[in-house]
């Protein structure tokens, strides 16, 4: 076991900058997102990409329930609807979750795409991995899309959300 705190790890983990995104799901009538950086591409040939869940996020048994995810890419202006949806406990909290007030629209899997998302992937669960206090689930591409009207990522390094330099 190597000698080192949870505290330090997230605090070295930190240094990596990351895209921001909320994965969202639907099971029956229960909708919900919830903001993530811990997505990535895993193939092209198929197309894969991966999502690490807490097992203490509402999203899991969802997205175990449904077996399908969509990861919505936010552009710069969303920084506060990842705070937003990061956060839980109180019901004002559990409704941003839910989705409720948050203008989407269901893709091909039901899941829920934000209207004003970067860009989009909708995803049938392909496999499973069981890695410490996460899930990762390993998604199968069914669509794809990218807005023509934002082209600047969000992104979140050393516990803060940020944008890339306009000489980017």
């Amino acid at each position: 076991m190597p000698d080192i705190t949870p505290d330090e790890f997230r605090r070295v983990m930190g240094r990596l900058a990351t895209g921001v995104t909320i994965v969202t799901t639907r099971a029956g009538d229960d909708v919900h997102g919830t903001t993530m950086s811990a997505v990535c591409s895993v193939s092209l040939q198929p197309q894969l990409v991966l999502v690490c869940v807490d097992h203490e996020s509402d999203i899991q048994a969802l997205i175990r329930e449904s077996g399908v995810f969509a990861i919505n890419i936010l552009h710069e202006g969303q920084a506060g609807l990842a705070v937003e949806l990061s956060h839980k406990g109180t019901p004002e909290q559990q409704a941003a979750h839910r989705l409720e007030n948050l203008p989407h629209r269901n893709g091909a899997t039901g899941a829920p795409l934000l209207e004003d998302s970067l860009a989009h992937v909708e995803c049938r669960v392909e496999d499973t991995v069981e890695a410490g206090d996460h899930t990762i689930y390993v998604g199968s591409v069914v669509g794809a899309g990218v807005s023509p009207s934002a082209d600047r990522p969000l992104l979140h390094y050393g516990g803060r959300y940020g944008s890339l330099s306009s000489d980017s």
